[in-house]
């Protein structure tokens, strides 16, 4: 089980803008995975599933890596 994780936006930090302070907060909330995790422990998922999509997103995250290095050098080759 993870850490309880605490999730606050403060109304001076975005100065006085609510609609500002809302999307912060949806912010914090996607890059802690909070609803992500609600969804997935509504149903119950055969260990040979979760290692599957485990497998899958490490695959995923991989490409999305390499992507960005090549993105990178390519950058970085123009420059020069």
């Amino acid at each position: 089980m993870r850490k309880p994780t605490h999730v606050c936006v403060e109304l001076r930090h975005c100065h006085g803008n609510t609609e500002r302070m809302i999307r912060r907060f949806l912010k914090k909330v996607k890059k802690e995975r909070i609803i992500e995790e609600t969804i997935e422990r509504m149903r119950f998922t055969k260990p040979s599933e979760a290692k599957r999509l485990k497998r899958r997103k490490a695959a995923r995250r991989r490409l999305r890596e390499e992507r960005k290095r090549t993105r990178r050098r390519e950058s970085q080759d123009k420059k020069r």
